[in-house]
């Protein structure tokens, strides 16, 4: 690597000045085919604090930091095929909300409010309430439970079920779902 260079890329412009009229995008013959979704990022106020909360909390291996960007990179899942970016904005009062789900298997999703509780983080339902259990999103289907970082980003634990998708029931805690709720109608 050349003298002064970086592990890091500076910003882009990817506005091209063009853009594409309506029926261009059905024109395009080839695409490139999407295997998964392989990064996300999300900005923090505190990145030491950030990265405790993704790594002690959430599970996540430290990949990289790079302190002079204010940035840290943290592997998702055991084969290193999907990671998360923090980025440090420090005391700026602008900040986005975002939202991240990471697939677990069932057993861990099950399991995931008591042990958020156990770090101190409040388990939440679909609904954002305080809850004991997962929400079945019943239209996937998926079980889920959701819990807020340090800077109000909502995560999600989810895994997919092996059940037919019970589009009508809509979101219904765990269960409810096992036990074969009815159909909701109107």
């Amino acid at each position: 690597m050349p003298e002064g260079s970086t592990l890091m890329r500076a910003p882009v412009s990817c506005s091209s000045g063009k853009s594409l009229e309506e029926g261009q995008m059905d024109a395009l013959s080839e695409r490139t085919p999407v295997l998964g979704l392989f990064e996300t990022h999300l900005t923090v106020r505190d990145l030491q604090r950030s990265i405790r909360f993704y790594r002690e909390v959430v599970g996540l291996p430290l990949a990289l930091e790079v302190p002079e960007r204010g940035a840290a990179f943290l592997w998702i899942g055991h084969s290193k095929r999907s990671m998360l970016g923090l980025w440090g904005i420090g005391s700026s009062p602008l900040g986005l909300r975002l939202h991240v789900a990471f697939e677990a298997t069932l057993a861990d999703v099950l399991a995931a409010p008591q042990r958020l509780r156990a770090h101190g983080v409040r388990p939440l339902s679909f609904a954002e309430e305080e809850t004991s259990e997962p929400s079945v999103l019943g239209w996937m289907p998926a079980a889920a439970v959701y819990f807020c970082d340090p800077d109000g980003h909502l995560l999600e634990y989810l895994a997919l079920l092996e059940e037919e998708p019970r589009s009508g029931l809509g979101v219904v805690p765990y269960s409810q779902w096992i036990a074969g709720a009815p159909m909701r109608h109107g």
